[in-house]
């Protein structure tokens, strides 16, 4: 198996991590800083990580309403997943990512006792990639 690439799309960052080769964990990488109105999306440094990475897919939140509906941010989900499919001929799959960021943050200040929210703010991002796509892969691991 090769390695997928997991993404937090936010307003104004991607939280980006990346699977090991096994597809058993993933880990955090780095945040990428977004300007929509700007049509910068991120794309430069995200070729540069499939180059690096060599993925086989990638794997985006989908950040439904608590009551499983959708709204504007599942439509930039979405239409960020389809800019990935013609920039790089891959698949994007979709995993729902109600309260990761919410699970992030809790799991940096409980756990990592990280009380400074600057520093919080830098990686949780990343942090919430890397639960999309943890969840993503235990969901679709062959045992």
């Amino acid at each position: 198996m090769k390695r997928l690439i997991g993404l937090d799309i936010g307003s104004k960052t991607v939280g980006v991590a990346v699977s090991d080769e096994l597809g058993i964990s993933a880990q955090r990488l780095e945040t990428i800083t977004i300007d929509e109105d700007r049509h910068n999306f991120g794309i430069k440094s995200l070729k540069k990580i499939v180059r690096e990475y060599d993925p086989e897919a990638f794997v985006l939140g989908l950040p439904k309403n608590m009551d499983g509906t959708s709204g504007h941010s599942v439509e930039r989900s979405k239409a960020y997943g389809k800019r990935l499919e013609d920039k790089f001929g891959l698949p994007v799959y979709y995993d729902d990512e109600r309260l990761t960021t919410i699970e992030s943050r809790r799991v940096l200040v409980e756990e990592a006792g990280m009380h400074d929210r600057k520093k919080r703010k830098e990686i949780i991002d990343q942090m919430a990639a890397v639960l999309i796509l943890q969840n993503y892969l235990d969901l679709h691991r062959k045992d």
